[in-house]
Parts: C-alpha cells; structure tokens; sequence
C-alpha cells in the first residue's frame, strides 16, 4: 500500500554528515592498518605508543558512527517505500545494495586479500579457490549485506501494518533519556552470548555485539522521518548532546576499567549508548544549523561518498603497499595515508561512477 509522501526539499545538511561519515570510514580503517587491532586486509601493527591512540579513534569512531549510518538510512526508508510501493521499494534496495556487496565480494575482494595467500595460503600449497572460499568475507559491504535484511523487515512489517501517520511531535528529553536506557540494556543482555570480539563466519560482521544499536537506531530513523524530528530538534540539543557525549566518556570510561565483569560489560554498553546518542543529536543539530547548505564541491563529495565507501579497501591497500618502505611512527603513517587516501578515494569514486550504466546503482 502507498501512502502519499510528505512534500520535502533536499536535506542537504544529511547529505554533509554522509560525507563526513564517509571521511570517518576511510580514517578508522587507516587507524586499523596502523594501530593495535589487525582486522584489515593490510596491516603495519604498530611498534610505538602513537599506536594506542589510533586504537582510542577506533573505539570512538565505531561507538556512534556506523548506527548513525542506520540512523540515516531508516531516515529516508519511509519516503522511499512511500513513494515506491513495496516492490519497487525491495527491487530498489536490492540493486542499490545487492549489485555494489556482489562487486565486490567477486571483482575487488580478490584483488585486497591477496597478501594472505602469497603469504601463507600459496606457501602451503593450498589451491586458490579453496583459499578464496575459506576467507569468504564482504569486508566493509557488511553494512550493506545488514541493510538489505532491514529493508526486507520494513517491507514485511509495512504489508501487516499501517505506518505511523505523519506529523510533527516535539522530542522530549524522557523518550531520549528511555531510549537510552533500554538501548543499555539490550545491548548488555545481547553481549552475554556475543561477546565483544565476536565475529561472524561468512556474513563477515565485523561487529556483531553492536547490531542492537544498529536495528535501534534504524528504527529510530524511521520514527525521526515520521514525527519530523529532524527538522524540530531545538538548537540547544546539539550542543547538551555533545556534552553529554563527554561528561559520559569521562566518567563511564575511567570506570569500565576499574571494574570487572559484568559491571564493566554494562558500564561499556552504557557509554556506548549515551555516547552514540550524544554524538548523534550534536553532530544531527549542528549540520542543521551550520551546514545545510551545499555547493558544487559539496554535490560532488556526497553524490560519490557511497562509491567512496565501496571501492576505500582498494586504496588503501595499494597504499599500504606503497608507503610501506617508509619508517615512521604509527601515528605519522596514519596521518600520511589519510591525507593521500581521501582525494585517491574520491578520484577513483568518480571514475567508477563515470562507467556505463554505474549512476543507476551508485
């Protein structure tokens, strides 16, 4: 069933926080080929302390961003289905997502795991295809492989019900204060059967304790698109989301590490969710205030940050590679790289979108 979408502008200050998302991708992966946490598909571990601080941005960074990615995502899901209709809507979401997790899972996967066969795999005579069997794993385009099984929820859902009814409702502070609390929860009791660290064959998730923050935050970008609070928000909340988001970093933090078990299990669920909010009603209400605007360069950056977030391994591990004779400190490395890799990231983003036919999925 369609509904009638509500008239809207373009949100150009959303279009601004993918770029800067997309930025904080590209560096948390760099952080990772350089720091302390060899989950990448090329990686210099650190032998300095400058390598702690590369793991403190890669503790930061996936507190918040990668749910704020759902955030927006859900955001624009119910315009779309709205607009669509549910098959359109599924057939939509599956080129969309569906052909970029297929590209590269069997034309760019090949082409940044390699090190792992010309170092051990070839070594002890294992024939390729076993090797790329074996390694099976959709990298970054996870996120994609998650998507597309909320997509398919929202259409299911969306079939049996009817969507919340359009219109504007102020958010108070006790919804925000019980979303927290019971993302604290959920995200504590669903950590008891998957640890931080766990990891998932296959799917290749690389953080598996986090998807309560991601399926909440999805649905709560559903719910902000309906209820109009992107645009309703006070100015006053981004900057109380972003103390709030450090007042918890230094308390909570200090005490996850002088406590144990399964005190520190939920005082680490806890930051993480008063963090990830924090940050996301800060950063949401500062681009609507500050940024909401855009210009060709701007146009440019977040019509190819998608791209950017599909092809980045490629860069960056051809830049590994590169930079690789180079002796410096984990954190000049990291500085080096990045400064390389976003304007090579963007270059190349361009080019895949200049093919034939690459606008229609990209």
């Amino acid at each position: 069933m369609k509904t009638e979408p509500r008239a809207t502008t373009r949100l150009h200050a959303v279009d601004n926080l993918r770029i800067v998302l997309t930025v904080l991708v590209v560096a948390h992966h760099v952080a990772v080929t350089y720091g302390n946490i060899p989950l990448w598909f090329y990686t210099e571990p650190a032998k300095d302390p400058s390598g702690g601080l590369l793991d403190l941005l890669v503790s930061f960074n996936q507190a918040f961003f990668m749910g704020f990615f759902f955030l927006i995502s859900g955001f624009f899901t119910p315009r779309s289905y709205d607009r669509k209709g549910g098959r359109a809507f599924m057939r939509d979401r599956l080129i969309r997502l569906g052909i970029p997790l297929l590209v590269f899972l069997f034309l760019l996967r090949p082409l940044v795991n390699f090190s792992g066969y010309t170092e051990w795999a070839a070594p002890a005579g294992m024939p390729y295809w076993h090797y790329y069997i074996g390694s099976w794993d959709p990298g970054p385009m996870w996120f994609a492989e998650v998507l597309i099984v909320f997509a398919l929820v929202y259409v299911l859902w969306r079939s049996r019900r009817r969507p919340l009814d359009q219109r504007s409702v102020p958010l108070r502070f006790g919804w925000i204060a019980l979303f927290v609390l019971g993302l604290s929860v959920a995200t504590f009791l669903w950590r008891i059967p998957v640890p931080t660290g766990s990891y998932v064959p296959v799917l290749g998730l690389p953080s598996p304790q986090c998807l309560p923050q991601y399926a909440a935050m999805f649905v709560l970008g559903c719910v902000t698109f309906r209820r109009g609070w992107f645009e309703t928000l006070p100015a006053k909340a981004g900057p109380l989301g972003l103390v709030a988001a450090g007042v918890s970093t230094a308390v909570l933090v200090p005490a996850q590490f002088m406590t144990a078990g399964a005190l520190s299990s939920a005082l680490t669920a806890l930051w993480e969710s008063v963090f990830a909010v924090g940050m996301i009603i800060g950063l949401t209400v500062v681009f609507r205030e500050r940024f909401g605007n855009q210009g060709p360069r701007g146009k440019f950056l977040s019509d190819h940050a998608f791209t950017v977030y599909i092809i980045h391994p490629l860069v960056l591990v051809a830049l590994g590679y590169a930079l690789s004779p180079i002796q410096a400190i984990a954190i000049v490395k990291f500085a080096i790289m990045l400064v390389i890799a976003l304007p090579a990231c963007w270059a190349l983003a361009y080019a895949v979108r200049s093919l034939p036919g690459a606008k229609r999925v990209l």
